[in-house]
């Protein structure tokens, strides 16, 4: 954002403290003669005198009006600035009424004005600078509030007035009169700062003023002892009144440490309390049968005889191994018992097993046995049928046994009972049998027939979902939205990262925009600029995206982009929000986005994914428009198409398939992203991108028409907007159908009019562009159709080379919409400028190829020479050029 909205929005937020003022001349103080210098000598007068409070003071007073064409100048002594930018000066003065002067010739004035000299070193004399503006500096016209009579005492007014940039050792003041009868009373000169202060637990040092009144000068932050970073960098900004705004970035206490002092400082946590985490909030005491004896403790120790699970946070109680609940027993014979249990609620650590104990129960404990099971479940055997016995189940883990569950008696069968119920039970044990065998071969069969189908390529919509449960390993995309609860979808695709793993480095788009604005660095003026932290307004819905990185335990430090939620959202705005990483953490390919994780424990709420180096595709390749090989080009097709069929694979319907939403690293890979924000975007007219249809916004140009018309969106939609991509990748980020309406493209496109090839496209890759575009969605081309048609062009490069101007198959080409008009332009430089040749406008200036009779006798060794080197901008160029030459034939007249 313009530093003009930025002093708009700090206007409306109160200050950190007051400013402060440091005095670099008072003459307020004198107590001896001033001795300024003064030209001409019969003009301004050393006088002494006394102020309000009967002060002695040294004035300076001048009253010429009955004599014309004044001139008085009166110059201060030299005042180093001591590296002030801006200084302020306070006069405090009298001004005679001219109206209360009788017979003066008409040139009494009321004002005086106010210059300025700077210097490196105290040089002035009587006659250098000269008496004059310029080489004197004019600051302002000077104007009293109030004048006095004769007949009243002297109403002293008081003015201050400032100036800047400063940048030499010091300077002088001048006073000019043009003829008035005034008192200078006193002069200061002052400058302001923002005094040391503490914010955020971190301490920014005092700042002076900047060179202007609406200056913005950053100070760096240093954290408080005992606190750590929890967004970088840590700075404030201190204003041209010495005030100090809204910090950027903040500390918080660390773990064992909690505010004190109004939050200005970390202090130890007292023996008996703790603090686990870093962050604001306060040390509790102990958690129950734990302890600590030191302060600035992060953990209490557990008392002797009491344990903590691994898994068991610092804040949780400390336990003696818990007893395992009832016993059941689930089936008896004569010589065995079947016995389940559940585990302990808070085993205390990981169970390593589970002791149980028995005894005939007329025996007591005394010739008890035991044994020892890795479940919660155990058979005894060797028992004596018809026999009570007592059984008992304890769990053990590394702090040791835990207790037993209470004595439960069981009871072994009789031998008759026994063989009884093995006849019962038999004529159900050969049925089970039957049953299994029969189900074993019914699957059988039923994959025999989809194989089959599948060889055939006929499956059923049926047959593809049977498909689906019966093969092992695939995947189904899960929509968030058919969550009751939404939390329920985050905690179980994206996990929780702890928000001291995180660290914001540089601030590098809004909300909406994801990785867009980073690579737009470099461009020319038209082009949009990366935005810097310190100019940065969140103008997304949903806040700001921003590089950091990324460091969890066991694990290198990574680069990540981070998205926030900007605060005072609403709980629909979370869902929203969030609703992305619950899709994004779905996918696992590296053609897809992949996600890191989310913060939802703190604030800000955060999406954390891989860092893409070179940002949106789109904006990248015009960037680097004509740098790329064709193979290269296919290449990044390629792995779009390779994401998008595995997005195809899980049933996921992206939408909003475009260049725009593709995104590429320093490798060339290229990944789709955007999974459900651009969706829940509110209606802009100011971005003709997605436009209102049906109560929803479509991105018009990428949509198929099916899902224009009844927002039928199918991985087929996906398919035609795939299409407008290959095309975008071809054109080097060229807007599809140029400057035509929404209203018109989908006109056009109704007439079955479709998009002409790029410029040296290969007729193969365009003839899949059209292949994509077939009006009838269930005659084109799946994506893994589409991979396997890349694989056999990048594996034969022979068939990239062929470029042609005809079209096969019954779509009309817009082919009156890729010629530009020549005549159209006023100048050379707005031709190229339209060919998005504009980088070589100075060349051709400077060559004096400035008018198109010139230009259209251009050679490819022309170009080379005026500095046009890369081979893609020559063809376009030169291939502008032959356009020109036909369209200026049309246009000469008929020679007799």
């Amino acid at each position: 954002m313009t530093m003009d909205y930025l002093l708009f929005l700090c206007a409306f937020l109160l200050p950190l403290s007051s400013a402060v003022e440091e005095t670099l001349m008072d003459t307020k103080w004198a107590t001896t003669e001033l001795a300024w210098t003064s030209h001409p000598e019969t003009g301004w007068e050393e006088v002494s005198g006394y102020d309000d409070a009967m002060n002695p003071i040294r004035t300076y007073q001048v009253c010429n009006i009955r004599e014309l064409n004044q001139n008085n100048w009166l110059r201060s002594d030299f005042i180093p600035r001591k590296d002030v930018l801006r200084v302020y000066v306070e006069m405090k003065f009298t001004v005679r009424d001219c109206n209360s002067i009788p017979n003066i010739p008409g040139s009494c004035k009321e004002t005086f004005n106010l210059f300025h000299y700077e210097s490196d070193s105290d040089s002035a004399t009587a006659t250098s600078p000269f008496w004059m503006e310029n080489p004197y500096v004019k600051v302002d016209t000077i104007a009293p509030d109030e004048s006095f009579s004769m007949l009243e005492s002297g109403r002293v007014n008081t003015k201050i007035r400032s100036f800047g940039p400063l940048s030499k050792a010091g300077f002088y003041l001048a006073f000019q009169d043009l003829g008035a009868c005034m008192s200078l009373i006193s002069v200061r000169v002052f400058y302001k700062k923002c005094s040391t202060t503490i914010a955020n637990f971190a301490v920014f040092p005092e700042t002076a003023t900047g060179a202007e009144a609406t200056s913005l000068v950053i100070a760096p932050g240093t954290c408080v002892p005992n606190a750590l970073e929890v967004s970088v960098p840590l700075k404030l900004y201190c204003n041209g009144d010495g005030e100090w705004m809204v910090p950027v970035g903040s500390c918080t206490c660390m773990a064992g440490f909690e505010p004190t002092i109004k939050d200005t400082q970390c202090q130890a946590c007292s023996p008996g309390t703790f603090k686990s985490k870093q962050g604001e909030g306060l040390c509790s005491p102990c958690p129950p049968n734990s302890r600590t004896s030191s302060g600035a403790a992060s953990i209490c120790s557990c008392r002797t005889g009491y344990y903590r699970a691994d898994n068991d946070s610092p804040d949780s109680g400390c336990t003696t191994p818990s007893a395992v609940p009832t016993v059941h027993l689930m089936g008896a014979s004569a010589n065995t018992m079947s016995l389940s249990w559940l585990p302990p609620e808070k085993p205390n650590g990981i169970i390593l097993d589970y002791e149980i104990k028995y005894h005939e129960k007329d025996q007591g404990e005394a010739i008890a046995h035991t044994m020892t099971a890795q479940r919660s479940s155990a058979r005894i055997e060797g028992l004596k049928p018809g026999t009570p016995y007592v059984v008992q189940v304890r769990a053990r883990t590394v702090a040791g046994y835990g207790r037993y569950s209470s004595p439960t008696d069981f009871s072994t069968n009789h031998q008759a009972d026994a063989d009884k119920t093995l006849q019962e039970q038999l004529p159900l044990i050969v049925g089970s049998l039957t049953a299994g065998l029969v189900f074993i071969i019914v699957v059988v069969v039923i994959a025999i027939v989809c194989l089959r189908k599948q060889r055939n390529g006929s499956e059923s919509e049926y047959t593809e979902k049977l498909q689906q449960y019966i093969t092992p390993g695939m995947k189904v995309y899960i929509d968030p939205f058919t969550y009751e609860d939404p939390n329920e979808a985050i905690r179980e695709f994206a996990k929780e990262i702890d928000v001291s793993c995180v660290k914001i480095e540089e601030v590098i788009g809004a909300g909406n925009q994801q990785h867009k604005l980073l690579s737009n660095r470099g461009k020319t003026a038209r082009h949009t600029q990366a935005i810097p932290l310190e100019d940065f307004t969140p103008s997304g819905e949903f806040g700001e995206v921003c590089r950091g990185r990324l460091k969890l335990p066991g694990r290198r430090e990574i680069i990540v982009a981070i998205k926030t939620l900007k605060a005072g959202y609403t709980e629909r705005q979370r869902r929203d929000f969030l609703s992305e990483a619950s899709i994004m953490g779905q996918f696992d390919h590296p053609n897809i986005i992949r996600l890191e994780g989310v913060v939802t424990k703190s604030r800000p709420v955060m999406i954390v994914t891989e860092f893409m180096e070179n940002g949106a595709l789109d904006s990248f390749l015009r960037l680097n428009d004509g740098q790329f090989t064709v193979i290269q080009l296919v290449g990044m097709l390629r792995g779009i198409a390779s994401g998008m069929k595995y997005l195809s694979d899980m049933n996921y319907v992206h939408r909003d398939l475009a260049a725009r939403n593709i995104l590429v690293n320093s490798n060339l890979v290229c990944k789709v992203s955007d999974f459900g924000l651009s969706r829940f975007l509110e209606d802009d007219p100011t971005d003709p991108t997605y436009t209102s249809s049906l109560g929803g916004k479509i991105p018009i140009r990428w949509t198929a028409p099916e899902a224009i018309a009844y927002r039928k969106f199918t991985s087929a939609s996906d398919v035609w907007s795939y299409g407008i991509v290959m095309w975008e990748v071809m054109s080097y980020g060229e807007r599809p159908y140029w400057d035509m309406s929404n209203q018109d493209v989908i006109n056009a496109v109704e007439q079955d009019y479709r998009l002409p090839p790029p410029m040296d496209c290969p007729t193969a890759l365009h003839q899949l562009m059209l292949d994509c575009w077939v009006k009838e969605r269930n005659l084109r081309p799946k994506f893994s159709q589409i991979v396997n048609t890349l694989d056999k062009l990048i594996r034969n490069a022979a068939s990239l080379k062929v470029v042609t101007s005809t079209h096969s198959g019954a779509s009309q080409p817009l082919l009156d919409r890729c010629v530009p008009d020549y005549t159209t332009f006023t100048t050379v430089g707005d031709w190229l400028d339209a060919i998005k040749m504009s980088r070589y406008r100075d060349n051709f200036l400077n060559a004096g190829f400035a008018s198109f009779d010139l230009v259209a006798q251009m050679t490819a060794e022309d170009l080379l020479r005026i500095g046009v080197t890369l081979a893609g901008h020559q063809k376009k160029i030169l291939g502008s050029i032959q356009d020109m030459r036909l369209q200026m034939n049309q246009t000469l007249p008929v020679q007799v």
